[in-house]
Order: structure tokens, then sequence, then C-alpha cells
């Protein structure tokens, strides 16, 4: 069965709020995630069947994206997953004329370091104490989309 991406809808919401419990100690509730059902963010899931195993959010503002979450249900980790969804997202953020995408991650997940170096994200910066549980600072990162004029 192949992993289609798919844009976030309001079917998605449960499955999605049970990853995030999955994957981070505080994670975003289906409330919270309804920020991705709204023109001011996008999200795609990674579906195979009618299992969501992945999903990535951003929320827009003008010429910029900032990429908020990005997690895999650990079971469906190191098949491409994550790349496929970053990949989707960076599109997307082309699609639309963003200049750059933004994010922050744990300054100790050297795989999702990896992985954003790969699609060309640049270190941009450090944000102090960022993350509650654990206390940890957070790595700016940012790709640029399009050339200044």
């Amino acid at each position: 069965m192949s992993v289609e991406m798919l844009q976030v809808c309001r079917g998605h919401l449960p499955e999605i709020a049970a990853l995030e419990a999955v994957c981070f100690p505080e994670p975003w509730s289906e409330g919270a995630l309804e920020l991705f059902l709204e023109d001011r963010a996008v999200a795609f899931a990674a579906v195979e069947g009618t299992a969501v195993l992945g999903y990535i959010g951003m929320l827009l503002a003008p010429g910029e994206g900032q990429i908020l979450n990005l997690a895999v249900l650990p079971q469906a980790r190191r098949r491409g997953i994550a790349k496929g969804l970053v990949a989707r997202l960076i599109a997307e953020a082309q699609a639309r004329g963003l200049e750059s995408l933004s994010l922050e991650v744990r300054v100790s997940n050297a795989p999702a370091i990896g992985l954003y170096e790969s699609f060309g994200f640049l270190k941009a910066g450090l944000r102090k104490h960022f993350y509650r549980y654990p206390a940890e600072d957070a790595l700016v990162m940012v790709k640029k989309l399009s050339p200044d004029i």
C-alpha cells in the first residue's frame, strides 16, 4: 500500500491528536489542531489506506511560512514519510509564492536537523529555553524559497 500526502481535513484531526500524544510531551489537542483548517495555515497528512502515519503543519504570513509541527508514528519511521511531508510542504509554499520557511527544532534532535539541512534549511539562531518538557533550547532554521529581488 502506498502513502499519500493529503491536505489535512477535519476527519484527520482525531488521528493527528493521537499521533501528537504519542510523539510529544506537550501534544496539541484536537481543538488546537483546528488551526490547520483555517486560511492562515496549511497541513498535510501522510495517509496509508485510512491510517494517518504522520503530518506536517505550517502557519502562513505574508511571504513566509513557519513550520509548526512535524510528526511520524514511531512504527512508521525510517520509511521516508517525514521527507515526503517536508517535500510536499515546500512544494505548497512555492506554489503559494512564499519567499521563506522557518522552524524551531530541539538542539538535540540530530535526525530532524539533518532532514531539514538536506532540504537546504540553514541554522539561523537559537531560542534559549524554548522547550519545557524536557527543558531545552531550540535551533532556528530558515530556508529561502526565492532569490532577493
